[in-house]
C-alpha cells in the first residue's frame, strides 16, 4: 500500500545506496559476515514444478540431480501452465501447497530459497480496485481535466494564476500516480513468494526488504526471517532451461571468462549528489569501477546516449545497461555462464511470445544464464542496484540468488530472478588483464566507448 513508509523509502533510498557505495561502511559489512560465511547450500532449497506442465517435472528432477539436492525438496503443484495466473489461483492451489510442505516437511529456517521451474506461472495479474477506490480516482481524473480545459482556453491571462493552476494539474496528478500505485495488486509470482512466509502482507504496491543492503538501518515491517530467496529455472522452451542448468555449473567449475559490458546514457557525476534515473546511471560507473577492481574481467563503459551496436560485445560475460523498451540490440556475443539485465519497464512480460523482443526473453534465447527484469511496470527504484548487485558477484562469495536479494530493494512487486540460485561465477577467480583496441581509451581507470559509432 502506498503510506507514509513508502514515501519515506523513495527519499532514502539516495543516501542509503550513496552510503553503500562509498566502501560499502562497517555497519554494512558486519551484517554481511553472517551470510557470506554462509552461502546457500543444496538442501536449503525447495524446487517448484508444475504437473500440468510438460517437461516442468523433468527439468526439476535434472536440476535436482546436477546439484544434489535432496528428492524432499520437491513440490509439485496443480496449477495452470500459462504464464499468468489470478490472485485466486495463487491464494488457492500455489501458496497454500508450498507454505505447508516448508511448515511440515523442515525445521524452522531451514529452507532459505525456493526455486521455481518452467511451467510455473510467471506473473500474478492484478485484482480489480475497490469501488471508492474507482470513485476517487475518476474525480481526481475529472478535476485534471476540467483545470487542463480551463489552462488551455485562453480564459486564464494572469500569469500568476497560470502558475497556480499549473502547480494544482502538478499535485493533482501526483495524487492520481499514488492511488493507481496503491490499487496495484499485480506482481510477479516469484516476488509474492518470497514473502510465503508472511500470509498476512498487503499485496497492494510493494513491500521494503529487509535484506536490501540500503535499508539495513531503517525498519522495513518485514523481519528477514519472513523472506525466502527465490530464482526461476525457466526460457523460451525446455532446451534452454536444460542449457542454462548446465552452463552455469560448467561456467563455475571452469571460470566465467569474457568481457563486463556497461551501458550507462550519461558521464559520471562524480560527487554529484544525484537522485532516480541519475542515480542508477551513477550505479552503472560504480558497478564498472567495481568489477574491474574485483580483477574478474576487462570492463567496457559505454557512456553516452547511444547502446552498444549490434555485433559490438564479443565475448561478453557481464552486462548492464539501459535504456531500449521491449527492443533487444543483438550487440552481443554471450559467453557460456553469462550473467546480465536490462534496466527498462516489462523486459520480463513474457519468455514463451514467439514474436517478443523483451530483453530477458531474447537474452537467454542468445546464451546468458541469469538475467532479471520486472513483469510490468516496476518503476526505477525496484531494479536491483548494478554496483551492490555486481559487487556481490564478482567477489564470488555468494550465490546468484544472494546477491540479488541484497540488491533489490522491494518484494511482492514486479521484479523476476531468472537462473540457477547456487550460482558462483567467479567462485574460482580469474585475474584477467584488459586488451583494448586502439578505438577504445582508458578513462579514470575504467575502459570507456566514447560512442558505438
Amino acid at each position: 500500500m502506498f503510506n507514509i513508509f513508502n514515501i519515506f523509502c523513495f527519499a532514502t533510498l539516495r543516501l542509503c545506496v550513496r552510503l553503500v557505495f562509498s566502501v560499502m561502511g562497517f555497519c554494512v559489512v558486519l551484517f554481511l559476515m553472517p551470510l557470506a560465511s554462509m552461502a546457500l547450500a543444496p538442501d536449503e532449497i525447495v524446487v517448484v514444478a508444475n504437473r500440468n506442465a510438460a517437461k516442468s517435472i523433468s527439468l526439476a528432477k535434472y536440476y535436482i540431480e546436477k546439484r544434489k539436492i535432496p528428492e524432499k525438496n520437491l513440490i509439485l503443484l496443480w496449477t495452470t501452465d500459462k504464464e499468468s495466473c489470478s490472485r485466486e489461483e495463487y491464494d488457492k492451489k500455489i501458496a497454500p501447497p508450498i507454505r505447508r510442505h516448508i511448515l511440515e516437511k523442515h525445521r524452522p529456517f531451514k529452507i532459505r530459497c525456493l526455486l521455481t521451474v518452467y511451467g510455473v506461472p510467471l506473473k500474478i495479474r492484478g485484482t480489480q480496485a475497490s469501488e471508492s477506490e474507482t470513485t476517487a480516482l475518476d474525480r481526481l481524473s475529472e478535476e485534471k481535466t476540467g483545470l487542463n480545459l480551463r489552462l488551455e482556453s485562453g480564459e486564464v491571462v494572469d500569469n500568476t494564476e497560470k502558475e497556480l493552476l499549473t502547480r494544482q494539474i502538478k499535485q493533482i496528478g501526483n495524487k492520481i500516480q499514488k492511488l493507481r500505485f496503491s490499487q496495484n495488486t499485480g506482481a510477479s509470482l516469484d516476488s509474492e513468494l518470497s514473502l510465503l512466509l508472511k500470509p498476512d502482507n498487503d499485496i497492494r504496491s510493494w513491500t521494503p526488504n529487509p535484506y536490501f543492503v540500503g535499508f539495513q538501518k531503517q525498519k522495513t515491517g518485514i523481519e528477514k526471517k519472513d523472506v525466502l530467496m527465490v530464482s526461476r529455472l525457466d526460457g523460451p522452451n525446455p532446451e534452454i532451461v536444460r542449457r542454462i542448468i548446465d552452463d552455469s555449473i560448467s561456467a563455475e567449475k571452469n571460470g566465467l571468462s569474457g568481457t563486463a559490458y556497461i551501458d550507462a546514457r550519461w558521464p559520471d557525476p562524480g560527487k554529484k549528489s544525484v537522485s532516480g534515473y541519475a542515480l542508477y546511471d551513477k550505479s552503472l560507473h560504480e558497478a564498472a569501477g567495481i568489477i574491474e577492481r574485483n580483477g574478474v574481467t576487462p570492463v567496457i563503459l559505454e557512456e553516452t546516449s547511444e547502446l552498444f551496436a549490434p555485433g559490438r560485445c564479443k565475448s561478453a560475460a557481464l552486462y548492464c545497461g539501459w535504456y531500449r523498451l521491449a527492443r533487444y540490440i543483438d550487440a552481443f556475443e554471450w559467453q557460456p555462464g553469462s550473467v546480465g539485465y536490462h534496466i527498462a519497464s516489462s523486459e520480463c512480460i513474457t519468455l514463451r511470445n514467439k514474436n517478443s523482443q523483451v530483453w530477458c526473453k531474447r537474452m537467454l534465447e542468445e546464451g546468458v544464464a541469469a538475467t532479471i527484469g520486472p513483469v510490468g511496470e516496476p518503476y526505477v527504484q525496484s531494479f536491483p542496484l548494478p554496483a551492490i548487485f555486481f559487487k556481490f558477484l564478482t567477489e564470488g562469495n555468494l550465490s546468484l540468488a544472494e546477491c540479488y536479494i541484497l540488491s533489490v530493494p522491494y518484494l511482492s512487486w514486479k521484479q523476476v530472478l531468472v537462473g540457477d540460485p547456487l550460482y558462483r561465477p567467479f567462485k574460482i577467480k580469474q585475474k584477467t588483464k584488459a586488451c583494448l583496441t586502439p578505438r577504445q581509451g582508458e578513462v579514470g581507470g575504467k575502459y570507456t566507448l566514447t560512442s558505438t559509432a
